[in-house]
C-alpha cells in the first residue's frame, strides 16, 4: 500500500514557489501512482486530485505536462465520486477558464475519458459532462475555439462510449446537425467527425433523420459551396461510420452526388473529389443496395479520371519513338506546375473510386475490359505522380481480380476477361515502356510492378515483347540513379518473366539480360544479391532448355555466371538469405552446365560440402545436392561422394522434418545415379537408419523411406548383407506400418513396392513372407484386433507379393485363400475376411478363371452371418470379374435377378466392376450395357437408401463410359413421378462429373440445367441430390455450370433457409423429440456455396448472399455453422469490402457461438464437438480480424475485447492465428 505520509511530502513539494521541486515531485507522483498496489484514503484523494488540476494551469509547461500524465493513472485509482468531480472541473475550465489553460484542460478532459476503468462509471461521466459539452457547442457568443475543442471531446468519447448514451441520442444529433451550417469551417469539419461517431452507435430511425436532414440540406440549390462540400463530406463520413446500414439511403444520395460532380463550377475541384470519395466509399461498404448505379458511377469514374482542365496534352499518344533526346522534351513538356491547381484530387479519387468499383463487382470485369481497360492504360501518362500510382495501383487491382475471378480457366471466349486482356497487352507494354523511361525512381517502381501482376495473371503473354521490355531493366539495374527498391522490382519482374516463358523467346536477348544481373550479384544490399542469385537460376534454365540439340551457343557465359556466383558462395560474412540462394543457384548451375566446368568441379563441390555442415544451411545444400545427382549430365563427383553420403546418413537420425525428408530424397536420387561409387558398407547403415522412420506417424516420411529401400534393393551391386539387414530391421516395421488403419496413398504404394522388391532380394523366401503378412491379420493381445483399412493394405500386399513371385506361386496362394474359405465359416471370421479381401485384390490384377468355380466359392460367403464377410465377399466377387469380364459379368446380372435377398451385394459387386472400368476407360460390350441399365433402373426406386446409392453410383459410371446411351436414358426420368427415381438419376449425373476430362462432358453441358433446376423440386431427397451434383459441378468442371449460375443460385439460397414444414416432434413417451428434415439440405447447400466461392467467384454476388443467408447459418445448427464459419473465412480474404459492409450483423451469431456452453450433464461428445464449433468459429474471426478496415465496426471491436479478456478463449484464439 502507498504510503500516506509520502504522498503528503510529494503534495507539499508539488505546490511550492521552486519550478525544479514541482517538476520533481510531480515526476515522483506520477511513477508513485504508477505502482501495482497504490490506494489512498478518502481525504488524501481528494487533496489529490485537487492538486493535479491546479499543477495543469502551471506556468512552467513542463510541469502541466506531467500532471497530464499523472491523470490517466489517477482515474483508474480514485473513486467515482472524485472522477465525476475531477471531469467537472475541468469542464467548466474549458468553457469558462482563461484561453491559454483551455488546451490543457481539453487534452485533460480527454485523457481522463478514455481511462475511465469500467462502463458504469463511464456512464455516470457521460451523464455529467455531456450537456456541458454541448452547451459549449449550441450557446450563443462560445468562441470558435472553445466549440472546436468541445466538439473534439465530444467526438473521442462517441467514439468509445457512443453506445452507452443510447437515451440522449437524439438530443445529441438535434444539438449537432444545426453545426453543419456553421460559417467556421474548422466547426464544420469537427462537427462532421462527431457526427460520424455518433452515428455508429445510432438506431436507425435516428441514423434515417440524420440522413434526411443532411440530403435536405444538398438539395437546397441556394447553398453556398462550402456548405455543399461540407454535407457530401458528411455523407461520405456517415457512410464510413455505418457501413451497410447507410443502404437504405442510397437511393437519395448517390443521384444527388453523381449530379453535383457533373454540375460543380469549374474550380470547384474538392466538390467533385469528397463527391468521388463518398461514392467510393459507398461501393466499398453497401454492395448490395449500390448495384443499380454501378453503371452510373464507372462513366463518371472514367470521365474524371482524365479530368485537368488546366493542361491540354498535345503530343500525339501512340507514337512509340525510342529517341533519347525527345524523351527529355517529354520531360520539360511535362513539368507544368501551378500550386493552385488542384484538379489532381479529382483525378485521385476518381481513381480509387474505380478501384473501389474493380475490387467489389467481379461480375462487372468484362465490362471494365472494355470501358475501363484503356483508359486507365492511357492514364498511365498522367503527370502528378501520387495520381499515377493511383492509377497504376488501381490497374494492378483489375489485374488480380482477373486472376481471383479467372483461376484455373483456360476458356479464351472473346468475352472472357483474359482474353480481353489479352488484346490489351501490346498497348499496356508500349504504355509501361514510356514510363521505364522516366527519371522518377517512384514511377519506375510502380510499372515493374503493373508488369509483375501482368506475368502473374496471364504467364506468357510478353514473349512478343520482351525485346522492347530489356531497355527498362537494363535501365532500373545499372542506372546510378536507381534505388535498391527499383532493382529489386525489376530483378522480381525479371525472374517472373524468365520462369514463366519459353526459353527460346529470351535468346536473342541473353547477354542483354546477362550483365546486368550479374552485376547486381554482387551488390552490397542483400535483397538485391538474393533476388539477382533467383535470377541467375532462372538464367541458367532459359540459357540450356534441353541437353541434346541445344541451337543456342550458351558456352560463353558459363564463366562468368559461376564466377558470379562462387564469390557469393565462398564469402562466409553475409546474409543467411544470400547464402540459400548462393548455393541453391550453384547446384542448378553445376546440374546444368557441369561438363563445361571441369576444372571448377573440384573448388566447388568441397564448398557445398562444406556448406552441409553448417546448421543454417545444411537444408539447402542437400537439395542442392539432389539437384546435381539428378542431372542427366551424370558428372564426376568421386571428390565429394563418400562425404556426401556420410553426411546424409547422420542427417536422417536429426530431429528436423524438414531435413530428413530431403536427405531421403537426396539420397535415392544419389544412389540411383552413383550407386558404383558408394559401397556396400554405406547401403547398410543407411537402411539401419531408415528403419527408425517407417512409421504410421508420419506416412509422408515413410514413403520416402521405403522407396529409398526399393531403390537399395534393386541396385544389383548391392551384397547378400543389404538383403539380410533389410529383413532384420525393415521388415519388422514393415509388418507393423501394414496394420495401421492409417496407412494410405503414397505410402501404402510403398509399402506394396517394398514386399514386391523384398521377393526378388536376396535369400528371403516367398513363403515365409507370405506367412508373415497374413499372420499380421490376427488380433494381438496388445492392439487387439485389426481395423478394416488394414486389412485391405495387407491384402493389397499380398496380391502385389504373389504376383512379384510368378504364377505358380500365385496360383498356390489363391488355393490356400479358398480352401480357408470352405473350413467353417462361424470359427475364424477374420482369417476369412482377409481370404476374400486377398481374392479380390489378385483377381482384379490377374485372370483367376483357371480356378474351377472360384466365384460360387465367393458368393456362398454372401450366406455368412457377419456383415464384413458378406461385404468383403461382394468386393471380391467384383473384382474377380474386372480379371476376366466376359466369363464373371454374365454370372453377376445372372444372380442379380434371381435373387432377391442377395441384390444389395450382387449390385455392390457390380459397382466394383463398372468402377474400375470407368477408371481404365474400358468398353462393355452393348448387349451387356443394356441388360446392365435395364437392372439399374428397375431398383431405381428401392426404398433402402444404400441400394439407390449403389445404383446412382453405377449408372454414372457407366455414363462415363457410354455417355450417348445413358445421359438421354437419365434425362427421360427426371419427370418420372416417383421422387426416389428423380433422385437416383440427378446423383447418377453427379458421380458422372469427374475431374479428368471426359466424353460426356460434351454432352452433358447441353444437358445439365435439366438436372440441376430439380434443386426447386417438391421433394426433399430431389433437392439435395440436385444441390450435391451443382456442388460436384462446381468442384470438378465449373465450366459446364458457368452460364446456368444466374438462374441456379437464388434457387440455390433459398435452400439454405430453415423451413418450418420441414420440422417436425416425435413424441417418444416420456419426452419430446424435434427432427429437422431439412438439416442435411441446408449443410450441402452451404458447401455448395463454399465450393463456389473457389471456382466461380464472378457468378456469386457475395453482398446479397451474406446477409441474410449466411448470417441465418452462423445461427443455425452445429452441421451448418461450421461450412458457414469456412465460407465467412473465404469471403473476408477473397471479397473483404462485402465482408465489411455487414460485418456488425454477423457479430451476434459469432459472440453467441463463442460463448455457448454446453449443460453440466452433457456426454463429452457433446462437449467435443462445442469445442470444435469455437475453435472454428475464431477461425472465421481470426479471418475477419485481418482485414483492414475491420475496426470501424464497433460490435466487432468489443467482441475482440472480449476474447482478449477470456483467457481460454485467447489461447484458443493465439493458436489459431499460428496455424
Amino acid at each position: 500500500m502507498a504510503n500516506n505520509l509520502t504522498i503528503t511530502n510529494i503534495l507539499e513539494k508539488m505546490t511550492g514557489k521552486d519550478k525544479d521541486y514541482r517538476y520533481m515531485a510531480t515526476s515522483d507522483l506520477l511513477n508513485e501512482l504508477n505502482k501495482e498496489g497504490f490506494k489512498l484514503d478518502v481525504e488524501l484523494e481528494g487533496k489529490l486530485s485537487s492538486t493535479v488540476l491546479q499543477q495543469l494551469d502551471d506556468a512552467a509547461g513542463d510541469v502541466s505536462g506531467l500532471a497530464v500524465k499523472c491523470l490517466a493513472p489517477l482515474a483508474k485509482k480514485v473513486r467515482e465520486q472524485q472522477i465525476l468531480e475531477m471531469t467537472n472541473r475541468l469542464c467548466d475550465k474549458l468553457l469558462n477558464g482563461k484561453e491559454q489553460h483551455r488546451d490543457i484542460a481539453s487534452i485533460a478532459l480527454k485523457t481522463i475519458v478514455s481511462e475511465v476503468p469500467s462502463s458504469s462509471i463511464a456512464r455516470n461521466v457521460l451523464v455529467s459532462i455531456s450537456p456541458k459539452l454541448i452547451k459549449g457547442i449550441t450557446a450563443p457568443g462560445m468562441s470558435t475555439e472553445i466549440k472546436c475543442e468541445c466538439l473534439d471531446i465530444l467526438c473521442d468519447v462517441l467514439h468509445k462510449y457512443g453506445n452507452l448514451m443510447d437515451t440522449d441520442h437524439e438530443s445529441l444529433l438535434t444539438s449537432l446537425l444545426p453545426q453543419l451550417s456553421s460559417n467556421q469551417a474548422s466547426v464544420r469539419k469537427k462537427t462532421v467527425s462527431c457526427i460520424a461517431s455518433l452515428s455508429s452507435s445510432l438506431s436507425d430511425d435516428l441514423l434515417a433523420k440524420a440522413t434526411v436532414e443532411v440530403v435536405r440540406l444538398l438539395s437546397n440549390k441556394r447553398s453556398k459551396s462550402e456548405m455543399i462540400r461540407t454535407n457530401i463530406q458528411m455523407i461520405g463520413a456517415l457512410s464510413r461510420a455505418v457501413g451497410y446500414r447507410f443502404g437504405p439511403h442510397l437511393g437519395e444520395t448517390v443521384p444527388l452526388l453523381i449530379n453535383y460532380c457533373t454540375s460543380a463550377s469549374e474550380n470547384d475541384e474538392e466538390l467533385r473529389e469528397y463527391s468521388l470519395q463518398a461514392l467510393e466509399s459507398f461501393l466499398l461498404r453497401c454492395p448490395r443496395d449500390i448495384s443499380s448505379y454501378c453503371d452510373e458511377i464507372l462513366h463518371l469514374t472514367l470521365e474524371y479520371l482524365s479530368y485537368d482542365p488546366n493542361f491540354t496534352d498535345n503530343m500525339e499518344e501512340d507514337v512509340d519513338e525510342e529517341i533519347l533526346e525527345e524523351d527529355e522534351d517529354d520531360e520539360s513538356a511535362n513539368e507544368y506546375t501551378d500550386d493552385e491547381d488542384v484538379s489532381w484530387k479529382v483525378r485521385r479519387a476518381a481513381a480509387k473510386c474505380l478501384a473501389a468499383l474493380v475490387v467489389t463487382r467481379p461480375e462487372m470485369l468484362s465490362k471494365l475490359y472494355e470501358q475501363a481497360c484503356p483508359k486507365l492504360i492511357d492514364r498511365f501518362k498522367e503527370r502528378e505522380e501520387n495520381v499515377k500510382m493511383d492509377v497504376f495501383s488501381t490497374f494492378t487491382e483489375l489485374l488480380r481480380q482477373t486472376g481471383n475471378v479467372t483461376k484455373g480457366q483456360t476458356d479464351l471466349n472473346e468475352s472472357s476477361p483474359r482474353w480481353l486482356l489479352k488484346q490489351e497487352v501490346p498497348k499496356i507494354v508500349r504504355s509501361l515502356n514510356k514510363q521505364l523511361r522516366e527519371k522518377s525512381v517512384k514511377t519506375k517502381v510502380g510499372a515493374f510492378s503493373v508488369l509483375k501482376e501482368l506475368v502473374v495473371v496471364l504467364p506468357d503473354c510478353l514473349a512478343e515483347h520482351i525485346g522492347s521490355l530489356i531497355p527498362g531493366i537494363e535501365k532500373a539495374l545499372c542506372d546510378k540513379s536507381s534505388t535498391s527498391n527499383l532493382k529489386i522490382e525489376a530483378l522480381i519482374f525479371t525472374r517472373l518473366v524468365l520462369a514463366s516463358h519459353s526459353p527460346p523467346v529470351f535468346h536473342p536477348h541473353i547477354k542483354a539480360i546477362t550483365s546486368p544481373v550479374i552485376s547486381a550479384v554482387g551488390e552490397r544490399y542483400y535483397k538485391v544479391t538474393a533476388d539477382a542469385l533467383r535470377v541467375c537460376g532462372e538464367l541458367v534454365r532459359v540459357l540450356r532448355p534441353n541437353f541434346e540439340g541445344s541451337t543456342f551457343d550458351f558456352k560463353p557465359y558459363v564463366i562468368p555466371i559461376y564466377n558470379a556466383i562462387m564469390v557469393r558462395l565462398t564469402n562466409q560474412d553475409q546474409d543467411q538469405e544470400v547464402k540459400e540462394c548462393a548455393i541453391t543457384c550453384m547446384g542448378l548451375v553445376v546440374s546444368t552446365f557441369g561438363d563445361h566446368l571441369h576444372a571448377e568441379l573440384s573448388a566447388c563441390l568441397p564448398v557445398l560440402v562444406d556448406r552441409m555442415g553448417n546448421e543454417i544451411t545444411r537444408l539447402t545444400a542437400v537439395k542442392a545436392f539432389a539437384v546435381i545427382a539428378a542431372s542427366p549430365l551424370h558428372l564426376d563427383l568421386s571428390c565429394a561422394i563418400e562425404q556426401v553420403i556420410s553426411e546424409l546418413t547422420a542427417f536422417l537420425r536429426k530431429a528436423n522434418r524438414a531435413l530428413r525428408q530431403a536427405t531421403l530424397g537426396t539420397l535415392n536420387t544419389l544412389i540411383v545415379a552413383y550407386g558404383d561409387k558408394i559401397g556396400s558398407a554405406a547401403y547398410e547403415v543407411i537402411v539401419m537408419e531408415l528403419s527408425t522412420l517407417i512409421s504410421d506417424s508420419d506416412l509422408h516420411m515413410t514413403a520416402l523411406a521405403l522407396e529409398l529401400c526399393c531403390t537399395l534393393m534393386a541396385d544389383r551391386r548391392s551384397s547378400a548383407n543389404v538383403g539380410l539387414t533389410v529383413r532384420s530391421k525393415v521388415l519388422p516395421q514393415a509388418l507393423t506400418l501394414v496394420r495401421s488403419s492409417l496407412l494410405q496413398g503414397q505410402a501404402l504404394l510403398a509399402l506394396q513396392n517394398f514386399f514386391a522388391a523384398l521377393v526378388y532380394s536376396a535369400n528371403t523366401s516367398f513363403e515365409t513372407l507370405l506367412d508373415s503378412l497374413l499372420s499380421t491379420a490376427k488380433p494381438s493381445s496388445q492392439s487387439g484386433g485389426v481395423t478394416k483399412q488394414a486389412l485391405f493394405s495387407i491384402a493389397q500386399c499380398v496380391a502385389v507379393l504373389c504376383l512379384a513371385a510368378g504364377d505358380q506361386k500365385c496360383s498356390s496362394t489363391v488355393n490356400m485363400l479358398t480352401d480357408s474359405l470352405k473350413d467353417d465359416s462361424s470359427t475364424n471370421s477374420a482369417k476369412q475376411h482377409l481370404a476374400l479381401l486377398c481374392l479380390g485384390e489378385i483377381g482384379r490384377r490377374k485372370d483367376l478363371s483357371s480356378h474351377a468355380h472360384i466365384e460360387n466359392i465367393v458368393i456362398e460367403s454372401f450366406q455368412s452371418p457377419f456383415e464384413e464377410i458378406k461385404s468383403a465377399a461382394s468386393y471380391a466377387l467384383g473384382n474377380i470379374a474386372v480379371g476376366n469380364l466376359p466369363k464373371y459379368l454374365p454370372f453377376i446380372l445372372d444372380k442379380i435377378d434371381n435373387q432377391q435377398k442377395k441384390q444389395y451385394l450382387l449390385l455392390h459387386s457390380l459397382k466394383e466392376v463398372i468402377v474400375r472400368q470407368s477408371v481404365d476407360n474400358a468398353e462393355f460390350q452393348d448387349s451387356s450395357v443394356d441388360k446392365i441399365l435395364h437392372l439399374l433402373f428397375n431398383h431405381c426406386e428401392s426404398d433402402e437408401e444404400g441400394v439407390r446409392n449403389v445404383v446412382a453410383e453405377c449408372l454414372g459410371k457407366i455414363a462415363l463410359i457410354e455417355p450417348g446411351k445413358l445421359v438421354p436414358a437419365l434425362k427421360d426420368r427426371i419427370s418420372n413421378p416417383a421422387a426416389f427415381t428423380r433422385a437416383t438419376v440427378v446423383i447418377a449425373v453427379k458421380y458422372s462429373i469427374v475431374e479428368r476430362p471426359e466424353k460426356i462432358d460434351e454432352i452433358l453441358s447441353h444437358e445439365i440445367s435439366s438436372f440441376l433446376v430439380l434443386i426447386k423440386d417438391k421433394d426433399r431427397h430431389v433437392r439435395r441430390a440436385a444441390v450435391l451434383a451443382l456442388s460436384t459441378a462446381a468442384h470438378n468442371k465449373p465450366i459446364l455450370i458457368k452460364g446456368l449460375l444466374p438462374e441456379l443460385l437464388p434457387l440455390l439460397y433459398d435452400q439454405t433457409i430453415i423451413k418450418k414444414e420441414l420440422i417436425r416432434t416425435v413424441d417418444l413417451g416420456p419426452f419430446k423429440h424435434t427432427v429437422d428434415d431439412g438439416l442435411e439440405l441446408r449443410k450441402a447447400a452451404f458447401e455448395c456455396v463454399d465450393t463456389l466461392l473457389d471456382t466461380c467467384l464472378d457468378q456469386v454476388n457475395p453482398s446479397s448472399f451474406i446477409v441474410p443467408y449466411l448470417q441465418s447459418g452462423l445461427d443455425d445448427h452445429y452441421d451448418v455453422k461450421m461450412p458457414c464459419h469456412l465460407i465467412l473465412s473465404k469471403l473476408a480474404d477473397k471479397c473483404p469490402s462485402a465482408v465489411l459492409a455487414v460485418l456488425d450483423s454477423l457479430v451476434d451469431p459469432l459472440q453467441k457461438t463463442i460463448n455457448f456452453r454446453p449443460k453440466q450433464d452433457a456426454v463429452k461428445q457433446e462437449v467435443d464437438r462445442n469445442e470444435d464449433m469455437i475453435r472454428s468459429a475464431l477461425r472465421a474471426i481470426a479471418a475477419l480480424n485481418r482485414i483492414s478496415g475491420g475496426d470501424y465496426s464497433h460490435k466487432f471491436k468489443n467482441l475482440m475485447g472480449e476474447i482478449g479478456k477470456s483467457q481460454t478463449l485467447w489461447e484458443k484464439y493465439c493458436s489459431i492465428r499460428n496455424e
